[in-house]
C-alpha cells in the first residue's frame, strides 16, 4: 500500500522538473530516529529525453513538535555550502519553507546509500578501522573549523557574534531552554552553569562554522574506515570552533567505550583536530567547552521530554533520550568537574 505522502511529494517534485514526465515516488519509508526532523527515504522515478531515470532521495520534514527548534534554511544552506569540499555531505535539491505541500516545511536531498551510521556496529570493527575512522572524524571536524564562513556565504544565514561573546550567547541560549523546559530540579546542571559563568573561556581564536552535533553516529562510514557523509547540521551556527570539538569529546558520546567518541584517546583526537584546523585547543578553554556541551546536551534531553509531556509530539523517540540520558548527563557533568 502506497504511503499517503507519495502522491503529494511526486506532485511537488514534478512541478520542479519541467523536462520530466511520469514523475513517481515509490518505496517511501520513515527512517528511525529523527527527533528534530522526520526523515524518510524514497525512490524518485521519471522519464526525461526518452529515457527512464531513477534516484534515491531523502525527505527531511519538520515534525509537529521537535526535540530542538531549528531553522531548516540554516541546515539546508550549511549542507549546500560544504558540498564539493573536503567535508563530505549529500547534495541538497529543494527546500520548501511553507506548509501547503506536505503539511510542514521540508527539504529533499540525495541519499548517500550503502553505508552505516550505527555507533554499535562501528565499535565492533577491527582496531585499525577504528583508528582510521577516528583520524577521518577529527580531520573533517578540523576542516569545518578551518573553513571561512564568509567565503562559504554562510554569514548570510547565520548570525555572527563577536569572538569574545560566543560562549555567552550559547550558554544564555541553553540555560533559557532549560529554564523553560525542565520538569524537575536539575541541581548538578545548575552547578555546572554557575561554574561556567564564573570561569568564562578566552575569546574564540576565530569565528568558525560550528556543526553543532558532530559526533559518532552522525556520519556515514564504510567497513574500510572512510567517512562518506556528515549528517545532522540542524544546529549549525557561527561560533567558537572549540564548541564543536568539546561536543565531540563530551563523556556521553563515549558510548561506554571509555574513549573519545568511542574511538580513541582524547589527546589523540585533539592532536588530529589541531593538525587539520591549524588551531590550538587550549586545555582550560577546551575543558570549559566540554562542560558547556554537557549542559547543552541536558537542554536537549529535557526539551525532548517537554515536547512529549506537553503533547506536541508523542513519538517514542521524544521521551527515550530523556529516560536514557538525563541521569547519564548529570554523571558526565560530575566527571568533567572532577566530582564523580
Amino acid at each position: 500500500m502506497a504511503h499517503p505522502l507519495e502522491a503529494r511529494l511526486a506532485g511537488y517534485i514534478a512541478a520542479r522538473l519541467p523536462h520530466a514526465t511520469d514523475v513517481a515516488i515509490s518505496a517511501l519509508e520513515r527512517i528511525s530516529g529523527g527527533a528534530s526532523r522526520e526523515t524518510y527515504r524514497f525512490v524518485l522515478s521519471w522519464t526525461e529525453a526518452g529515457g527512464q531515470r531513477h534516484r534515491r532521495l531523502i525527505l527531511r520534514r519538520d515534525p509537529p513538535a521537535s526535540l530542538i527548534d531549528t531553522e531548516r534554511r540554516v541546515e539546508f544552506e550549511a549542507y549546500r555550502a560544504f558540498r564539493g569540499s573536503s567535508v563530505p555531505v549529500p547534495e541538497m535539491l529543494w527546500l520548501e519553507e511553507g506548509s501547503d505541500a506536505l503539511d510542514h516545511p521540508f527539504f529533499v536531498a540525495e541519499e548517500i546509500a550503502g553505508f552505516q551510521a550505527s555507533p554499535q556496529q562501528l565499535f565492533a570493527s577491527p582496531p585499525d578501522v577504528l583508528e582510521r575512522i577516528a583520524r577521518r572524524k577529527w580531520t573533517i571536524l578540523g576542516e569545518i573549523a578551518r573553513a571561512d564562513p564568509v567565503a562559504l556565504g554562510l554569514d548570510r544565514w547565520m548570525a555572527a557574534p563577536e569572538r569574545d561573546a560566543c560562549w555567552r550567547r550559547e550558554l544564555d541560549h541553553w540555560e533559557a531552554l532549560i529554564d523553560k523546559d525542565e520538569a524537575e530540579p536539575l541541581p548538578i546542571t545548575r552547578a555546572a552553569i554557575r561554574w561556567l559563568r564564573a570561569n568564562p573561556p578566552p575569546p574564540a581564536q576565530k569565528l568558525s562554522v560550528v556543526h553543532g552535533d558532530f559526533r559518532t553516529g552522525n556520519f556515514l562510514y564504510d567497513a574500510q574506515g572512510e567517512i562518506h557523509g556528515v549528517l545532522d547540521w540542524e544546529m549549525s551556527h557561527l561560533g567558537d570552533p572549540l564548541e564543536d570539538l568539546g561536543w565531540s569529546l563530551q563523556p556521553v558520546w563515549t558510548f561506554g567505550q571509555g574513549k573519545a567518541g568511542g574511538l580513541c584517546d582524547q589527546a589523540a583526537a585533539v592532536a588530529i583536530w589541531e593538525s587539520a584546523s591549524g588551531l590550538k585547543a587550549d586545555p582550560a578553554a577546551l575543558h570549559w567547552w566540554i562542560l558547556f556541551n554537557c549542559v547543552k546536551a541536558q537542554g536537549i534531553w529535557v526539551g525532548s521530554a517537554a515536547a512529549f509531556n506537553r503533547g506536541g509530539n508523542k513519538a517514542p523517540i521524544m521521551i527515550y533520550p530523556a529516560w536514557w540520558l538525563i541521569n547519564a548527563q548529570d554523571r558526565a557533568m560530575l566527571q568533567v568537574m572532577g566530582k564523580l
